[in-house]
């Protein structure tokens, strides 16, 4: 599939330039950043949240994780972690597990991380496991167009 139609659609409308990179397969944001040889910081991950009406999207840097409880303090929400049956629905042009950072393309409000606000290249899913969306900063900022950005990521000490 390379990129799920829906975001290939989205980025030819915005007119956006970006390339694909192709990787291993792989599971996780951390495993998928390795294999393709990119900076975790720089690949946005897509973490899904539902406070019982509504989705809403968060884009963190990969090696971050969401700060939830100061999220719902922030927005006063309650939010949870969507499920694997709730994103298949959602996603249903994306392979399981493979979530473009792309919410507004879903219909979802997305907040994203300022950490990624840093980042020369950022890469994004592509809608399956075996590649990335790769954008200059530039292009990765009007994709974001208005959404909201703010600090809403942490990063997870590491135990041995």
């Amino acid at each position: 599939m390379s990129v799920a139609p829906r975001i290939e659609a989205h980025l030819r409308k915005v007119g956006v330039s970006y390339d694909l990179l192709e990787h291993p397969f792989s599971k996780t944001s951390m495993d998928t950043a390795h294999r393709a040889r990119v900076p975790p910081a720089a690949l946005a991950k897509a973490v899904i949240l539902h406070d019982g009406e509504c989705f809403r999207m968060c884009v963190i840097p990969a090696n971050k994780r969401l700060m939830l409880e100061q999220f719902n303090s922030w927005l006063g929400g309650r939010f949870r972690l969507a499920t694997e049956d709730e994103l298949s629905a959602l996603f249903d042009d994306c392979e399981p597990g493979a979530v473009p950072a792309l919410g507004q393309v879903y219909g979802m409000s997305v907040v994203w991380d300022d950490e990624l606000d840093g980042e020369e290249d950022v890469y994004l899913e592509s809608g399956d496991h075996r590649h990335l969306i790769h954008l200059r900063h530039a292009a990765f900022r009007e994709l974001m167009g208005l959404q909201q950005h703010e600090r809403i990521s942490y990063m997870p000490r590491m135990t041995h």
